[in-house]
């Protein structure tokens, strides 16, 4: 007991303390240093940004909310818009006209935004694998192994380490997820193929292609692009079986060469109602803060990312690091995006019920824009017009308005 005294007396303290180096944790990390506060943001990897597990696509609007201008080293390839396939072939083609989101390089980005954390005042350390979090009196006890073996001591931690983050368990807060709320997905970086249309997105659906997912190509240029797939973690068979079999069967696509692979879950539901406890705050994957429909979440995550750094600041206005106070960030996360995610979520289980002969009729009757609205989480709007277009096809418009009319749809 004496030696741990003299230990904790060499202790480094900080007032908060961000597990995870990703793009939730780099924002939360570079906010709450500008709010004057000594931060340390510790990760695992040995890289900043190494592996990537993301398709790399972001939206201009998220961007734009988080005053974050585009980079020529970082956003690579600006997109107008998405075409979506039905499983006969059938193409539909959403195009704004205008730019409405990048492709990007994500490890060039999260250097970005590691820089930016590390110039407002942060201190970023790889190499840092954290193996135990507990209270201890006047704070958080954060002990690291591998390159750097330190002990911390923080006032809070923000938990940004992934789906089912540890750090979270570590310090009571339960982070469980379904296994049909995740979806198993690998992707290809490939160089040196043939596509249209490199400002749009282009996605692939149907049961054979992609069970409770879908193909996806990530234009990075004229040939080059991610080209990758999503399956429900819970079904039969591998995500790269999947994806190897679409690309065996377009010539363009498999004369290129594969630079790059990555592979990884990525939650798709299980939204949580609680995020933080006391001296935690949870952010990112960890808390699950992912659109249900495509999975997509840097921008989300960051916008997330700023709630919780807003909050914690009034923490320690407050010097009340107990759950009472960080509750908030539960309450203004639900009202700001929560509650639309839920509706979204109901999207997710509607499609999931659908047919390869149901996305055919879909793509037959709803013009792009009409997709648009459908997949927002609009659901008065949806249902409305789900009657409208497919009135003579009363089984599928069962089957749809089923799911939008649920009681947690109107949640």
């Amino acid at each position: 007991m004496l030696l741990y005294s003299l230990l904790g007396d060499f202790m480094q303290e900080y007032d908060v303390i961000v597990v995870g180096s990703s793009v939730a944790g780099l924002r939360a990390a570079e906010q709450l240093a500008k709010k004057g506060l000594n931060v340390l943001c510790l990760d695992k990897k040995q890289e900043i940004g190494v592996p990537k597990q993301c398709g790399e696509g972001i939206s201009l609007n998220h961007l734009r909310r988080l005053h974050i201008k585009p980079q020529r080293c970082w956003a690579v390839q600006k997109i107008k818009g998405a075409a979506l396939y039905a499983p006969n072939g059938k193409k539909v083609e959403i195009d704004f006209g205008k730019t409405m989101g990048f492709v990007i390089e994500r490890k060039v980005f999260e250097k970005y935004l590691a820089k930016k954390a590390s110039k407002a005042g942060a201190t970023i350390k790889v190499r840092s694998n954290v193996t135990s979090v507990k209270r201890i009196k006047g704070g958080v006890e954060v002990r690291v192994s591998d390159l750097f073996s330190e002990t911390y001591k923080a006032k809070m931690v923000f938990a940004c380490d992934g789906p089912q983050s540890s750090i979270a368990n570590m310090l009571g807060l339960s982070i469980k997820i379904k296994p049909e709320d995740l979806d198993s997905g690998i992707q290809y970086e490939m160089t040196n193929i043939e596509f249209e249309q490199p400002e749009l997105i282009h996605l692939w659906f149907g049961n054979n292609v992609a069970p409770r997912g879908y193909v996806w190509l990530f234009p990075k240029g004229k040939d080059h692009a991610n080209v990758g797939v999503g399956i429900g973690a819970h079904i039969k068979g591998s995500a790269k079986a999947y994806l190897d079999k679409w690309i065996e069967k377009r010539s363009g696509i498999k004369k290129g060469s594969i630079v790059e692979v990555n592979s990884g879950v990525i939650p798709v539901g299980g939204l949580l109602e609680k995020m933080t406890s006391d001296n935690l705050i949870v952010v990112g994957d960890a808390a699950h803060q992912v659109n249900p429909i495509h999975g997509g979440g840097m921008g989300l995550a960051m916008e997330s990312a700023d709630i919780g750094a807003s909050v914690a600041a009034k923490a320690f206005e407050e010097n009340d690091f107990s759950n009472k106070v960080l509750d908030e960030y539960n309450r203004i996360w639900w009202e700001k995006y929560g509650k639309r995610l839920m509706r979204i979520l109901q999207i997710r289980y509607m499609v999931e019920s659908l047919n390869d002969k149901d996305f055919n009729a879909i793509a037959e009757s709803f013009t792009g824009e009409e997709i648009m609205l459908l997949q927002s989480g609009e659901l008065a709007k949806s249902k409305k017009l789900i009657v409208k277009k497919l009135i003579k096809k009363p089984r599928l418009v069962k089957v749809m308005l089923r799911y939008l009319t649920s009681s947690n749809a109107n949640k």
